[in-house]
């Protein structure tokens, strides 16, 4: 019974570690930081040049990450009244109090931000270590702070969170910053709105509960869908032309799969306006998104 006993206390002890390990990083948006953190790569890997070395390189990745976790963070922290509203957060750890809003959270928050700023420069230069810098502070604080209660722009111009981990990429093998990536940079512009208005449309009610203007929210249904397929229209268009400044077969073939994925179901959710297409809309658009930027690495690596 006692040998029962210490095996049930430690199979509830690692859970106990397991489940706070996981709040944590949800709290740090890792899937996210992980997404941006990838585009910081491609946007090295499409530019010409001899690059940097795979040390640097990989030091400016996970200053790239950790400035993206820092922004996660204080955007969880800023934002715990809304999320106290919302089905779909009302569970995420500064909701329910497992963690507490005391000042050692936005304090490390910002420790964290000017780890990351630091490591950029030193591993690559200024020009990237600042767009390593604008990528938090447009995440953390335009579109948290400034925007997201206030207009249906906010995730349009916060968008540019995406666009800046690609410049931080490619301005770290040359500052002058090559037209390829730079494309790039626009197409993680525009793929941001569709895909968070796909979310926020299958959510309507939590952001109206919230009082979050997202456009799904400030608009009908389909009024909202036309947008997100005009939005996905302008984005797949924008996304083959970095073939006419030097990327390959390799990332066309992504581009045009992902776009052909994200059109389909920017379609389906016009002719279906529901929360079942706009999720599949939603999934469509990381599937466009992944597709794109793995096409990318394997036009560079081959």
């Amino acid at each position: 019974m006692a040998v029962q006993t210490v095996h049930r206390d430690a199979g509830r002890g690692v859970t106990a570690v397991v489940v706070g390990v996981r709040e944590l990083l949800s709290v740090f948006k890792l899937r996210i930081g992980v997404a941006i953190m990838l585009c910081t790569l491609v946007g090295a890997a499409a530019t010409p040049g001899p690059g940097i070395g795979p040390g640097a390189m990989a030091v400016l990745a996970l200053a790239v990450l950790l400035s993206s976790c820092a922004a996660g963070a204080f955007n969880q922290f800023a934002e715990r009244d809304l999320d106290a509203r919302m089905k779909r957060t009302r569970s995420r750890p500064f909701v329910t109090g497992r963690y507490s809003d005391s000042w050692y959270w936005p304090t490390g928050i910002v420790a964290l931000l000017l780890a990351a700023v630091a490591g950029a420069a030193l591993a690559a230069n200024s020009l990237a270590a600042l767009f390593v810098f604008l990528g938090a502070f447009t995440y953390g604080v335009v579109y948290t702070l400034w925007l997201k209660r206030r207009t249906w722009l906010n995730i349009v111009i916060g968008g540019l969170a995406g666009s800046f981990a690609v410049l931080a990429g490619t301005s770290a093998v040359d500052p002058d910053l090559a037209p390829a990536p730079v494309i790039l940079a626009v197409v993680l512009f525009l793929w941001t709105p569709p895909h968070f208005w796909s979310l926020a449309f299958a959510f309507g009610e939590d952001y109206r509960r919230a009082g979050v203007p997202m456009l799904p929210v400030v608009v009908d249904e389909r009024t909202a869908a036309w947008v997100i397929l005009l939005h996905t229209v302008a984005l797949v268009c924008v996304s083959v032309l970095p073939v006419f400044f030097g990327m390959g077969w390799l990332y066309l073939a992504g581009a045009v799969a992902g776009g052909v994925l994200f059109l389909r179901g920017s379609l389906r959710l016009v002719r279906s306006p529901s929360r079942v297409s706009a999720m599949a809309n939603f999934h469509a658009s990381l599937a466009q998104l992944g597709l794109l930027l793995l096409g990318a690495l394997a036009d560079a690596a081959f």
